[in-house]
């Protein structure tokens, strides 16, 4: 098949919807297909052809909206021809895209990753609520098939009057993400002994990811453990953000900010912790929790519709009413047997959040539309 992806946010750039365009675009390229990404140029780039330029996105500075016009992507996919156009962002270059292959007849499918209409509001945008959700129902709308993440973001869009929503969900590299990247020079570095807890948040520093709740939970936590098991414990939040300046300003106690990492250097931080603790009550699925589990951590976060889908109370994490995440976490802090149990039992379920399966479905799919929409073709001249 021939395929054109279209983004507004690719590798290197380091985040949930970036990544897994990058996994995508591997996947298909060793599957034999022919793949085009049209995206915003990035920082030193030359000039291409699918390039676009772009301008900062105001309140996630680190991604681009791409700019360009119907007519000129018009002409770029009937060059290129591709059998199945998968829009990935609704921005200024998903809505031209979705214009140039609507005027071209060509099959549409796109996904949805992002709660933006919950997302305004954290940034004080609440207002534009309501037409950004009319706007994405709209966009998904005009493609054959629009692919959620998680079954609950799936029933969410459903609700709200999207269509044909089906799951494609995501998976792991349980190489790449592995207990055996546990680092005890990293630990000792941060003052560390080896039964002494660390934990670990990895993601975005911004409103939406309500950190703030995790970092007076875990001031909260220290005080329980008193000295010196308080003293010693450490909280590191891995990854960059509108939130990282006022974060380092305020200095919390026991918090560290190591700053976005990536490849072996984030695996080793994973491996290194021991309890992932997770506040984010906006996700449509949570990567990193995969990630998590791949590297033997338990899991404490919120019980919200798409942490459900990941994490089983009890067994592989725990999950808390929407309220303080300092008790779960004493608990895991204090009881290192039951700590070591979770986050095995983790570890053997993200054995099975293989990625293969997950893109063999997506490719039949691929497939299904490309067939559905030549028969359709073929009906209208008939």
């Amino acid at each position: 098949m021939r395929l054109t992806l279209v983004t507004e946010t690719f590798p290197p750039e380091v985040n949930g919807v970036a990544r897994t365009v990058g996994r995508w675009l591997e996947a298909f390229r060793q599957r034999g297909h022919q793949v085009e990404v049209i995206r915003p140029r990035q920082a030193a780039e030359q000039p291409a052809p699918e390039c676009v330029p772009g301008v900062p996105l105001p309140f996630y500075p680190e991604v681009c909206l791409g700019l360009a016009w119907p007519d000129q992507l018009g002409a770029l996919l009937g060059r290129v021809k591709p059998d199945v156009v998968h829009l990935v962002t609704e921005g200024p270059l998903g809505w031209a895209a979705l214009l140039a292959a609507k005027r071209l007849r060509l099959p549409m499918v796109s996904s949805f990753h992002t709660l933006f209409d919950d997302y305004l509001r954290h940034y004080g945008l609440g207002w534009l609520a309501p037409p950004a959700l009319a706007y994405l129902r709209w966009f998904h709308n005009q493609t054959a098939l629009t692919l959620a993440p998680s079954a609950s973001a799936r029933q969410r869009l459903l609700e709200r009057g999207f269509r044909r929503v089906e799951i494609w969900s995501r998976g792991v590299d349980s190489r790449s993400f592995h207990p055996r990247f546990r680092d005890p020079e990293l630990r000792r570095s941060l003052g560390l002994e080896t039964n002494d807890p660390l934990l670990l948040y990895v993601g975005r520093l911004a409103p939406e990811k309500n950190l703030l709740a995790l970092i007076e939970a875990f001031g909260r936590l220290r005080q329980h453990l008193g000295t010196p098991a308080g003293d010693k414990l450490r909280l590191a939040l891995v990854g960059g953000g509108p939130l990282a300046g006022l974060l380092r300003t305020r200095q919390h106690p026991g918090v560290l900010l190591p700053g976005v990492q990536v490849g072996e250097a984030l695996a080793r931080w994973y491996a290194s912790a021991d309890v992932f603790a997770f506040p984010s009550l906006s996700e449509t699925f949570g990567n990193v929790l995969l990630e998590a589990q791949a590297s033997a951590l338990p899991v404490v976060a919120f019980d919200c519709p798409a942490l459900r889908e990941r994490v089983r109370h009890g067994q592989d994490g725990l999950l808390v009413p929407q309220g303080d995440l300092a008790p779960s976490l004493l608990v895991l802090c204090r009881d290192s047997i039951y700590r070591r149990r979770l986050g095995t039992a983790a570890w053997h379920k993200a054995l099975t959040q293989d990625w293969e399966p997950i893109f063999d479905a997506l490719e039949e799919r691929y497939y299904q539309i490309v067939v559905s929409s030549q028969l359709s073709v073929v009906r209208k001249e008939h």
